[in-house]
């Protein structure tokens, strides 16, 4: 079974990643680099099991184009009404939606400046292979 992992941040958080922000509890380069170093043994750790089917991050809030009913209303990001969005996911595929949660509870170990810690999370959904999955 494939499970996609989700994970979510502010424009804040990216803005202090990239040293645009850089008030009391903003990321540095440190964090930055721990972030990035403990990201890259997570990947490799999930490819060397064999259950990473793929992983991305997202580029900033920033650079965000959304589409409202009938496609021709156009609005760049970043949204007031957002407070976090969408940042990264990865699709695994493992024996159970108990093994998905485990993969992703691992992320809660991702060093981060303390405020940005408190406030992270991830979500773990299955993806549907057929519309017989849906509850319908």
């Amino acid at each position: 079974m494939k499970y996609m992992i989700l994970t979510y941040a502010s424009q804040r958080d990216y803005d202090q990643m990239t040293g645009k922000d850089s008030s009391p509890g903003a990321y540095g380069p440190e964090d930055f680099a721990a972030l990035h170093a403990f990201m890259t043994e997570f990947n490799k750790s999930l490819e060397e099991s064999g259950e990473l089917v793929e992983t991305r991050g997202l580029t900033a809030p920033v650079h965000t184009r959304r589409l409202g009913p009938g496609t021709n209303v156009v609005t760049d990001g970043p949204y007031a009404e957002a407070e976090e969005v969408l940042a990264g996911y990865w699709i695994v595929e493992c024996e159970s939606f108990d093994r998905a949660t485990e993969i992703a509870a691992r992320l809660g170990d991702c060093p981060a400046p303390p405020g940005v810690a408190a406030r992270g999370y991830a979500d773990v959904r299955p993806l549907a292979e057929s519309i017989e999955e849906f509850d319908l």
